[in-house]
């Protein structure tokens, strides 16, 4: 069978019986993978994407996950007995779980993608976890200026913009000193991940594309990679299963096909039969803005997220697009869905039976 990027994968079969199908079929020890955050979009779909290998799968968040084949536990990264219960019996761990967002305390972000990653880890090397696959992004490295061609450079917590990029920074230099023979750890970063079932990029994009709120800004000119969620998912099995050589360092992970943002957000509005943004703000109006906004909205909580913010603004308007070479060298993985398929999966989500007006 194939995955739903078109990766092929075997079919998941029970126990002992998978460990054997899955270690006669490929050169890969099939592992009990603990994958947290598994209700979002990602993380539901690398939870699928690990069972479908063959893997044993477990699951943890707080809410319900619902992934088919995949043991659901609930809890909180904040709760050392629940992670040291979820992590209990794993042989590897991905962990996508991470509270995200552009505003709000920092201490909040801390206590779950800092102190929630310690927690983990601690209790993973306690129960013997051979693997641990960290899911950053590539925002940890990101400090202002535009990304053109380049690697995943080193995370860096004192310059990375915004409280959930400083804390992520933060979380995978802890994650990555704690590399060793005994417990093999890489970092993964994707980058702007999107697709059916997206209930951040491409529903704020069409939320705000419905109600005539989405400008472009400088025209939308800036070049930008992103990924679709299936390529994601495949490249967090591939991390899992990556080699010896492969494991201390940290990998970004794109569809290696950059565009203007105004052609992303043109994709995902078109999939969903919205208009199209033609209408362009300067990018240096579109941050002085976003800092007005930020102070507005710090004061009145209950307005939820600001409709702009200096970092969205600095993201909008600055190219960051990648050098793959080194992540498909050392991952053994390559992007099988294009953008342009991404488009037609999502737009088949968005008006097929049952979809969301």
């Amino acid at each position: 069978m194939t995955s739903g990027s078109g990766r092929h994968v075997r079919a998941a079969p029970a126990g002992a019986a998978a460990d054997a199908a899955l270690e006669a079929a490929t050169d890969v020890t099939a592992e009990r993978v603990l994958v947290t955050g598994a209700s979002g979009m990602l993380g539901r779909a690398t939870a699928a994407a690990v069972a479908a290998r063959g893997h044993g799968t477990r699951s943890f968040q707080r809410g319900p996950a619902g992934v088919p084949g995949v043991e659901d536990v609930r809890g909180s990264l904040t709760d050392a007995g629940a992670v040291e219960r979820a992590v209990a019996g794993r042989t590897a761990v991905v962990h996508l779980a991470a509270k995200v967002g552009v505003t709000g305390p920092e201490s909040e972000y801390r206590a779950v993608n800092v102190d929630g990653t310690r927690a983990l880890l601690a209790a993973a090397r306690a129960a013997g976890v051979r693997r641990f696959v960290m899911v950053s992004s590539p925002s940890v490295a990101h400090v202002g200026t535009s990304i053109v061609g380049d690697g995943a450079g080193p995370a860096d917590p004192e310059r990375a913009r915004g409280p959930y990029a400083r804390t992520k920074a933060a979380a995978e230099l802890f994650a990555l000193a704690e590399d060793s023979p005994e417990m093999r750890v890489l970092a993964v970063r994707p980058h702007l991940v999107w697709g059916p079932g997206d209930r951040q990029l491409v529903e704020g994009v069409l939320s705000r594309a419905r109600r005539g709120r989405l400008p472009l800004l400088d025209g939308g000119a800036a070049l930008v990679d992103s990924t679709y969620v299936d390529n994601a998912a495949d490249a967090m099995v591939a991390a899992l299963e990556a080699p010896p050589d492969a494991w201390g360092d940290a990998y970004v992970v794109t569809n290696g096909e950059p565009r203007p943002v105004r052609d992303l957000l043109a994709g995902m509005c078109r999939a969903a039969g919205v208009p199209v943004p033609t209408w362009s703000v300067p990018a240096a109006v579109a941050r002085g803005a976003g800092g007005v906004i930020e102070a507005l909205w710090a004061a009145r909580p209950a307005w939820g997220e600001p409709p702009m913010t200096r970092f969205v603004a600095e993201q909008l308007s600055t190219a960051h697009w990648f050098d793959q070479r080194r992540t498909h060298e050392a991952l053994r993985w390559t992007p099988a869905v294009t953008l342009d398929e991404g488009f037609a999966r999502l737009a088949a989500h968005l008006r097929g039976p049952g979809a969301e007006d």
